[in-house]
This record gives structure tokens, C-alpha cells and sequence, in this order.
């Protein structure tokens, strides 16, 4: 049961990739006051745990509106999860030049950066294979990891560097690209 926990919980770390994401979180907030950075960190947050609990608890319900079944839906979102790999392995960002005109707290923070397609489609994933109250629990601790990190992005980011972080975000991304691999072999194998 612990190592299960564990493997949840890593897999949502590897999809929200927060390490990799420190250096946009990083340029949004750069020479803010501490009490404006605190602001966008909590609304980020709430928009972040509402969009994943909303997929974690009515996920299913949205597959059955749609008359989807499982197994289409582990390959959709395996190929979801395989571009957004191999975009950070190469290092590729696809941030829409409409999102500027978004509230940052909204887009990109909290999705897509957070809580977006691959952490979405993740999440279902495991409330299916491992059941709703392993993937809360782990869900929950890897939005208090990201509640963490983005509180301390400065320093973070000042330890990591720019470098680091991309390094990381390139090491997360072949992992999350052989995860999306796995995902579309079990829906075809279904």
C-alpha cells in the first residue's frame, strides 16, 4: 500500500513537472512584492486543486457523457501525454500568445503549467488503476509540493538556475514520454 502511494505520488510529480516549470512561475513574478506573490500563489492554487479535484472525483461521469470508454480514453491521452514529453525533452514551449491576456493565476499557472492535459488525463488514469482515495492522497501531497516550490521559486530557481531546471524538466519529460508510451500500450493491449 505505501509503495503504491509512492508510485502515485511520483507519477502526478513527474506530470506536473514543477521543477521545470519554476522558471516561468519564476518571470511571472520576478521584482513583485512578497504579499502580490502570495496572492497569485494562492489563487493559483485554488484553481489548480478545484480543476484536478473536479477530474478526480467526475472524471469517469465525463467519460460516460461522452459514451467513451477507457481504453480510447488511455490512448488519447497517452498521445496527449507523449507530444507534451517529447516538448520538454526538446525543450519546446507551447505557451499561446493569447494566454498573456489571461489572469496568470488562471492560464498558464494553474492550467496548463499544473494542472494541465498530462496531469488531467494522469489523474483519471490512476483513479482507474488505483482507486480514488490513493490518487486524492497523493494528489493532495503533490499540491502542497507545488504549493512549496512555487513559495520558494526564487530561491529555487537560484539554486537550480535556469540550466538545472531545464535539465530536470528534459529528465521528467523522457520519463513522462515512456509513461505515455505505457498508456497507449494498455489501451491498444485492451
Amino acid at each position: 500500500m505505501i509503495y503504491e502511494f509512492f508510485h502515485v505520488a511520483f507519477s502526478i510529480f513527474i506530470f506536473m513537472d514543477t521543477l521545470g516549470n519554476l522558471p516561468i512561475f519564476h518571470s511571472f513574478v520576478k521584482g513583485w512584492p512578497v504579499s502580490k506573490r502570495s496572492t497569485l500563489i494562492r489563487e493559483t492554487m485554488y484553481v489548480a486543486v478545484a480543476i484536478l479535484l473536479i477530474f478526480l472525483f467526475f472524471g469517469e461521469r465525463v467519460l460516460t457523457f461522452f459514451t467513451l470508454d477507457f481504453e480510447s480514453f488511455k490512448i488519447a491521452g497517452g498521445i496527449i501525454v507523449l507530444i507534451i514529453g517529447i516538448k520538454q525533452v526538446l525543450g519546446l514551449r507551447m505557451l499561446e500568445e493569447r494566454a498573456k491576456t489571461y489572469r496568470a493565476a488562471v492560464v498558464p499557472l494553474a492550467t496548463p503549467l499544473i494542472t494541465g492535459p498530462a496531469t488531467i488525463t494522469t489523474i483519471m488514469i490512476l483513479v482507474y488503476q488505483h482507486g480514488i482515495w490513493i490518487t486524492l492522497l497523493a494528489s493532495l501531497l503533490n499540491l502542497y509540493v507545488v504549493y512549496i516550490f512555487l513559495s520558494k521559486a526564487e530561491k529555487l530557481n537560484g539554486i537550480l538556475g535556469r540550466q538545472g531546471s531545464d535539465a530536470l524538466s528534459k529528465i521528467m519529460g523522457l520519463i513522462l514520454t515512456a509513461i505515455a508510451i505505457g498508456f497507449i500500450r494498455q489501451g491498444l493491449m485492451s
